[in-house]
């Protein structure tokens, strides 16, 4: 889509105020309108002289076909309690805890073939002929249960509220009937959702992009029995089974998966989970079904004239833009949530697309947008953190979601965000398309997912965190606006393909176990082995938080002869430790101005090598420290929750892990609240304040020529090379 440079505005507008509505897009710089689930746009606003978009709900737009077509709805595998076994007969009530307003047990299916009773205390499964499930009582009945033994059922059931449905009643108040979601894996619910698009494409001429809010399979979410969230991943496939999509799988690719596969022992195969063969071969399998069938969703949007946009959430999953699919459906362009600089280079970074936008915080929803909010704050606080990933690789546009007449009762609000529209468009004018400076050597980061999980690395969901793990989101948060190309590998990726030669550091951040930090794929010597080449031989390594971690042959991280520290569990407190912390000046720290935030730490570090340097310590636990391994260099850190003073720790321990420090002041300010972007090809330079206080920093072109300058708080200042 060619977009104007004084454009790339996309505006949420509702019937009934179309006078306004103009004058916000002349206020914005709008130029296109759109409508937010739950509401409707008018034939005047369609007519209005701007691009106009539609959210197209694929699996629920046609409640008539969906209530004539119970037994076609989305299904999830869900898990009941662990329940103890006081006899040798025990029942256990499976619904028990979950939303039955959310929910309905599948009776229609046999479940001796698709269910599952697990003894948690062996793990073994028990057989068939030892339970029944009673329809009436909606329970499963075990004889011959071990006493003092703990047991689960892994069933299927019904979705018989749509997910986003069921949230914006609960959480904005919706009134309207309760939707139901089909299962495009039935044929006839596939060739209605395919007719039905046909006819609405025809009845809606006005239309010139399809926004698809997604298309097939919403990511896990399960309320519990007080219809409060009871868990939720972004990531999640559960509800994209069926017992029809589980007997093609076997059919196709030659084995059957238990419930096991997609309970997983009750974490749902969570993003923090490695991978199991069995869930990459069931993503797999669902990613080909999604992309194929999205593509004909695609192909009569083209035929009829129109655009086709994803949103990047709610039904997306299958669509992994950055899997080995993505590419097959032809989409014109990607929107999505941006909540921090992480996901926004998530969505400007995605391949295959024509544009990409944006949706910025907050969204224009009650919980914000109330008496006493200050939706103008948060507003500042988004654009300030996105603006950083914007000026390493922007997306083509940008937008807000939700209902434009409760913003219109912020006037503050309203000005704020004609300032963010201006500065978004300036941007796009200054850099030209063109790439910013990085260095000649990459930044890898390296887990169990790599490249398919690209920019979502330790991440819940479009900017969420939890407090076990904001110290490894905020890695990925410095990386996103910092001037360094990087790459997201796998394990899997250096067995079979070995390292590239344009990386110059890799980075392993995470808990032991996860698949951030990767458990036991640290065993495999063809792992470790390379690694430790690559580093000797003049590669930089970066640990965060319990790097290369798990438990063998007298090593808890297994190339802590690489990093030069280990983590103590208990087994070596016999070992007198002499760790003491550097005293002198180090590259690293030369712009520390306070305390390093570590966040949550890591405790109980200590060196292993008297050769590694110890740069703090708290409590005799060291938080950061740096070894030399024979040509490499390795820094290791206990923990780097987002702050302006960790990019810049972590900035600094990329170019010294990389033999790099002399080319560290091309394009580089003194300022740690301060940062700088270059695009050689356009003459500029972008020089930006990311602080709410006046900052004065100079700005370094190289390490010979520089000059000071003052910048105001939240500034974005140009100059010409």
């Amino acid at each position: 889509m060619e977009t104007s440079n004084n454009k790339r505005v996309t505006l949420p507008v509702e019937v009934g105020i179309d006078k306004v509505v103009q004058e916000m897009i002349n206020k914005w710089g709008a130029d296109a309108i759109r409508n937010s689930d739950g509401t409707e746009l008018s034939k005047e606003l369609m007519d209005m002289a701007v691009k106009v978009y539609t959210t197209y709900l694929t699996i629920r737009n046609d409640q008539a076909f969906a209530r004539g077509h119970m037994d076609q709805l989305q299904m999830q595998y869900l898990m009941s309690k662990h329940n103890i076994a006081l006899s040798n007969v025990l029942e256990i009530h499976i619904l028990d805890g979950y939303f039955n307003r959310q929910f309905e047990i599948d009776k229609e299916h046999d479940w001796k073939r698709y269910w599952e009773v697990v003894d948690r205390t062996t793990g073994e499964v028990v057989d068939n002929k030892l339970w029944e499930f009673n329809e009436v009582k909606k329970t499963v009945i075990i004889n011959g249960a071990k006493k003092w033994h703990r047991y689960t059922v892994s069933f299927l059931a019904r979705q018989i509220w749509d997910t986003t449905h069921m949230y914006n009643h609960l959480t904005n108040n919706w009134t309207t009937p309760q939707h139901v979601a089909y299962d495009a894996f039935h044929k006839e619910t596939r060739e209605h959702i395919f007719s039905y698009l046909e006819n609405w494409l025809r009845d809606n001429p006005s239309v010139d992009v399809v926004r698809f809010t997604t298309f097939f399979y919403h990511f896990t979410i399960a309320y519990n029995d007080k219809a409060k969230e009871k868990y939720v991943d972004w990531f999640g496939y559960s509800a994209s089974v069926s017992p029809e999509a589980i007997d093609e799988f076997e059919r196709v690719r030659g084995y059957k998966l238990r419930a096991e596969d997609f309970v997983d022992e009750g974490y749902y195969n969570s993003p923090f989970r490695i991978p199991s063969k069995n869930f990459l071969d069931w993503m797999d399998f669902i990613q080909q079904f999604v992309t194929e069938n999205a593509r004909k969703l695609v192909d009569l949007c083209h035929e009829n004239g129109k655009e086709a946009m994803m949103f990047l959430g709610d039904n997306w999953i299958g669509t992994e833009p950055y899997g080995a699919y993505f590419k097959n459906i032809g989409l014109d362009a990607v929107v999505g949530s941006v909540g921090s600089g992480a996901t926004l280079r998530m969505i400007a970074d995605i391949p295959h697309v024509k544009y990409t936008e944006g949706r910025f915080l907050p969204y224009f929803f009650p919980d914000t947008f109330h008496e006493g909010g200050n939706p103008t704050k948060e507003a500042v606080e988004n654009w300030v953190q996105a603006r950083r990933a914007i000026l390493r690789n922007p997306v083509d546009r940008m937008g807000y979601g939700g209902y434009l007449s409760l913003a219109l009762k912020f006037p503050d609000f309203v000005d704020k965000v004609a300032e963010i529209t201006e500065e978004f468009r300036e941007i796009h004018n200054r850099i030209q398309g063109t790439k910013p400076y990085t260095p000649k050597f990459k930044v890898a980061i390296l887990n169990a997912w790599g490249k398919l999980r690209s920019w979502q690395t330790n991440m819940v969901a479009h900017a969420l965190w939890y407090k076990k793990i904001y110290s490894y989101v905020g890695v990925i948060e410095c990386l996103s606006g910092m001037p360094v190309d990087v790459e997201f590998i796998s394990f899997e990726d250096i067995k079979k393909k070995g390292i590239s030669s344009d990386i110059g550091v890799i980075i392993n951040a995470g808990d032991a176990g996860t698949a951030w930090s990767g458990g036991n794929y640290w065993l495999d010597e063809q792992v470790t082995g390379k690694i430790r080449e690559w580093v000797y031989n003049g590669g930089g390594f970066i640990g965060i938080g319990e790097p290369t971690a798990y438990l063998h042959q007298g090593r808890y991280f297994q190339l802590a002869d690489v990093l030069g520290v280990d983590r103590e569990v208990g087994f070596t407190l016999s070992y007198t430790r002499h760790d003491e912390e550097f005293q002198g000046k180090h590259f690293i720290l030369e712009d520390k101005e306070k305390d390093i935030d570590f966040g949550e730490g890591m405790s109980d570090i200590y060196r292993v090598l008297d050769n590694a340097t110890i740069l703090s310590m708290n409590r005799g636990d060291i938080n950061l420290s740096v070894n030399e391994f024979g040509r490499g260099r390795a820094v290791y850190i206990s923990g780097l929750p987002y702050t302006p003073e960790n990019v810049r720790i972590l900035y600094r321990a990329i170019y010294w892990s990389a033999s790099k420090e002399k080319e560290i002041y091309n394009w580089y300010t003194s300022n740690n609240n301060t940062e700088c972007s270059a695009y050689p090809e356009a003459g500029n330079a972008a020089i930006i304040n990311n602080s709410n206080q006046v900052q004065n920093t100079t700005i370094y072109v190289d390490k010979d020529n520089y000059k000071d300058i003052e910048l105001k708080p939240y500034e974005i200042k140009w100059m010409t090379i």
